[in-house]
């Protein structure tokens, strides 16, 4: 068994989106590319601080993104018409 004074424990935050969703990019070719950063969980540590006293935090993200064609078309196969489409970051892959 791990001993308690190796681990370091933190206490979830809840956090709020500050500024715009996406970031946007326009291609030379016309596509649109949009990201959006996510935050999945952060914390801050209970019991250790960083060397220089400031507080530890533990942050988990994801990236998104979403390519839009010039064109505006996408296609899904026809046997999976009945199925909900990928998203768009990967139909146009």
């Amino acid at each position: 068994m791990s001993d308690p004074k190796n681990k370091i424990e933190f206490k979830m935050l809840d956090y709020e989106r500050v500024g715009a969703d996406f970031v946007s990019f326009k291609l030379e070719d016309g596509t649109i590319v949009k990201v959006k950063v996510d935050l999945d969980r952060v914390g801050i540590a209970t019991n250790h601080k960083n060397p220089d006293g400031t507080p530890h935090y533990a942050i988990n993200t994801s990236v998104k993104l979403t390519i839009i064609p010039s064109d505006r078309k996408f296609s899904v196969e026809k046997n999976l018409k009945d199925k909900q489409p990928p998203p768009p970051s990967q139909m146009f892959s």
